[in-house]
């Protein structure tokens, strides 16, 4: 079973209001910082995160989302400027946290010296952020495909699938897992989920929250 996180998010707008939804449906702590006082009243009626009217770069502001307890700060207002700066801000008061912004232009690795991952207008959709913000054990190859997610999932232990033969496992229709656990190779009908191992799986959007449920618990 994998540790829920508490995550802040700065920017309710699509991308991230969207990005706490899944968050949150996956069991994820979220927090959402926005200034706009109706953006910030439309997310209250929703019921998906807690959140609070502000600017997310205040120091004053990171401190009532508790940034101190916080395992990931994202970025994900539509201003580069203002996504570095909460990062930034997020890191002095908790040098432990982890740091996602996103980025107006694709500029190679220039920001990571601020942050942790950074994020592209042009594929920074909801499901890819929230992949990112959980780290490395999931990852969407968002340019690749259209709605279709090719991800690469890590099998945790005591997942329904962990320890099991793919002929043992029931995924729903929309499912392919692709490679075996050392992705040199196809996956085959007695390839086995091993936990801590990472497969790459072809998966349609609705039965995502499905797939990783088997996979992760």
């Amino acid at each position: 079973m994998t540790s829920n996180l508490d995550v802040i998010i700065a920017g309710g707008g699509r991308v991230g209001f969207q990005t706490a939804s899944i968050l949150a449906n996956r069991g994820d702590d979220v927090t959402i910082i926005e200034p706009d006082p109706d953006t910030v009243e439309a997310i209250a009626d929703e019921w998906v995160a807690t959140v609070i009217e502000g600017d997310a770069t205040n120091p004053d502001i990171l401190e009532q989302a508790d940034v101190a307890g916080a395992d990931v700060v994202a970025g994900l207002t539509a201003q580069t400027g203002l996504n570095l700066g909460v990062c930034m801000a997020a890191t002095e008061m908790n040098p432990g946290v982890r740091t996602v912004a996103r980025i107006e232009q694709e500029t190679g690795d220039a920001y990571t010296r601020f942050v942790d991952d950074v994020l592209f207008p042009e594929r920074a959709g909801a499901q890819v952020a929230a992949n990112e913000i959980t780290g490395n054990d999931i990852r969407t190859l968002a340019d690749v495909t259209g709605t279709l997610d090719i991800m690469q999932i890590r099998v945790e232990q005591g997942a329904p699938a962990a320890g099991k033969a793919l002929t043992e496992v029931r995924f729903p229709d929309g499912t392919l897992i692709i490679s075996d656990d050392d992705g040199e190779r196809v996956a085959r009908p007695d390839t086995t989920l091993t936990p801590g191992k990472s497969y790459v799986v072809a998966v349609e959007p609705d039965v995502v929250d499905e797939v990783l449920q088997l996979m992760r618990g």
